[in-house]
């Protein structure tokens, strides 16, 4: 192992991932549609995410779409003991490349099998369901689409269930219907409008996962940012994943790279101490 990864997160019994995981999205092509552009080095990547000790790749399906997973399971495949797929379903895509929502019940079950047979297991470790848009949740009732992923659970076809860009009250209903162990939504130094929400899965023991820990496709642009990694001789973007670490003990993160390089960086911020005075800083970014 290459790094300490910042400890584990324990959400479930038998789920048990390092708080910096790795995000397989940038696998892709340009905007998450087509082939890589080099898929000898994706596979390296993906090999490297394991070397590096990660028990926690996060995937999707509509990644590619498919490619992603068959890259995985090109990699990785027959997987290591130990290691966590996490994967969602709530959208499929277009022959356009764009994005469409697709939560009918019925849908979501084929989303799975889908899942299933191009990851090439059984059982999906993690499945999280994708509400809203694409960084805002909504207040629809989630009672039928999760009820039905649900089901493929108590039927051996999922160990464990989440959420994905979700509002405290779907978190409410969806905790009525089966465990969830995992919360996917917008978080980072710049954006925080889910701090309450964080504050409630820690005290829950649910793994919050904070996708566009690094700002997303507008990335982080903060002098304070810049100039704290300045004086600690690291990156921006290692600093701003150092906060994320350091801000809750239930945060995992899935920092994406389809670089080696940029791999070795995301998981040396799990080393990287944050001063006082450094911290306070930071914490001053969102206002």
């Amino acid at each position: 192992m290459t790094a300490q990864l910042g400890g584990t997160v324990t959400p479930a019994d038998g789920l048990t991932l390092t708080r910096v995981g790795y995000g397989a999205m940038q696998l892709a092509g340009p905007h998450v549609f087509g082939p890589p552009r080099d898929r000898d080095r994706a596979v390296a990547v993906l090999r490297a995410v394991v070397e590096a000790g990660i028990t926690h790749i996060d995937t999707a399906d509509f990644y590619g779409p498919v490619v992603v997973n068959e890259l995985i399971r090109q990699a990785l495949h027959p997987y290591p003991e130990g290691l966590h797929l996490v994967t969602k379903v709530g959208a499929r895509r277009g022959a356009d490349g764009s994005w469409i929502v697709s939560r009918h019940p019925e849908d979501l079950k084929a989303q799975v099998y889908d899942n299933l047979r191009n990851l090439g297991v059984d059982t999906l470790d993690v499945v999280n369901l994708r509400l809203g848009d694409m960084d805002t949740p909504n207040e629809d009732s989630v009672a039928d689409q999760f009820g039905a992923l649900a089901g493929l659970r108590e039927r051996g076809l999922i160990r464990h269930l989440g959420l994905s860009t979700a509002s405290a009250a779907q978190l409410d209903e969806a905790r009525a219907i089966a465990p969830v162990v995992t919360v996917q939504n917008l978080y980072n130094l710049a954006d925080r409008r889910d701090d309450a929400l964080l504050e409630r899965t820690a005290a829950e023991n649910i793994a919050y996962v904070p996708y566009f820990p690094l700002g997303g496709f507008t990335p982080l642009q903060s002098g304070t940012l810049a100039e704290v990694a300045a004086r600690l001789g690291a990156s921006p973007q290692q600093v701003a994943l150092a906060w994320l670490l350091r801000r809750s003990p239930n945060i995992v993160l899935i920092p994406g790279t389809s670089s080696p390089a940029h791999l070795r960086e995301n998981t040396a911020a799990a080393d990287l101490v944050l001063p006082d005075d450094a911290l306070a800083e930071l914490n001053g970014i969102a206002g």
